[in-house]
């Protein structure tokens, strides 16, 4: 892998023919430093930082639950186990947070399937497999919406064929991907009910053509991010063992 530093040098020439010397910027140069594989390594710097890598890494590996097959985001064609366990951890994990802060209780989660980037292997889990489930820094939000903005979010699970991380709801399709039942906590949504819906900030922020977030009443960011909601589950559970089930389906 090649890296390039770009580092800026500032000439600066100084008026010294007053009594309060003034510095004025007079040029900007740019200067590319390529750095590759064919520099060393410095063995003062690595026996410096080696105990302190060493402890990340056995805190990495500590086992925390145990997953009984292996799972895959490939596994369902509208919902998949290991989404649909990563959807109810952000329920879990993040909903006694909202309603301590508000007194409100979250409704759905929505998260998206190109977020899931690795594959939950039987056998141990551990922080680590968190981090490769969730490598990014995405952080949870709840965003209120009305019942209307909840249709969006309906219409465009229907269209999108994916099996998106969902949450609280109830959705089923006919042949033609047209909707036949929609529901949020087993009930039918209201037009202008105020609906909690928990997401990540990227997705909040129109990733995934996912508009229908910005057109909202209130956002509340929960400085709590889905990789270490995912940790808190594994550490309250033995066994690891999610299951494709109705909430997302269409009938052929």
């Amino acid at each position: 892998m090649r890296i390039t530093y770009l580092f800026i040098l500032l000439n600066i020439f100084v008026f010294s023919g007053c009594k309060d010397q003034k510095l004025h910027l007079t040029k900007i140069e740019g200067k590319q430093i390529t750095i590759t594989d064919s520099l060393g390594g410095n063995s003062e710097i690595e026996a410096y930082i080696k105990p302190f890598k060493d402890r990340i890494e056995k805190d990495l590996d500590s086992v925390l639950a145990y997953s009984a097959d292996t799972y895959t985001k490939k596994d369902g064609e509208y919902n998949t186990a290991i989404g649909n366990f990563m959807a109810d951890a952000v329920y879990s994990e993040s909903n006694p947070i909202f309603k301590s802060r508000t007194g409100k209780d979250i409704d759905m989660v929505l998260l998206n399937h190109g977020g899931i980037r690795s594959i939950l292997s039987k056998g141990n889990v551990s922080k680590r497999t968190a981090f490769g489930l969730m490598p990014f820094e995405n952080s949870i939000v709840v965003v209120a919406l009305k019942g209307e903005q909840v249709d969006s979010i309906m219409l465009y699970l229907s269209r999108g064929k994916r099996a998106h991380p969902v949450s609280g709801i109830k959705l089923t399709l006919d042949k033609d991907s047209n909707i036949l039942e929609a529901k949020v906590n087993g009930k039918n949504i209201e037009k202008d009910k105020t609906y909690y819906v928990a997401t990540n900030d990227y997705l909040y922020s129109g990733g995934d053509n996912m508009t229908f977030f910005k057109t909202n009443d209130s956002l509340y960011v929960l400085d709590y991010k889905i990789r270490n909601a995912l940790i808190d589950k594994f550490m309250k559970l033995d066994t690891i063992n999610p299951v494709i089930d109705d909430r997302f389906t269409q009938i052929k």
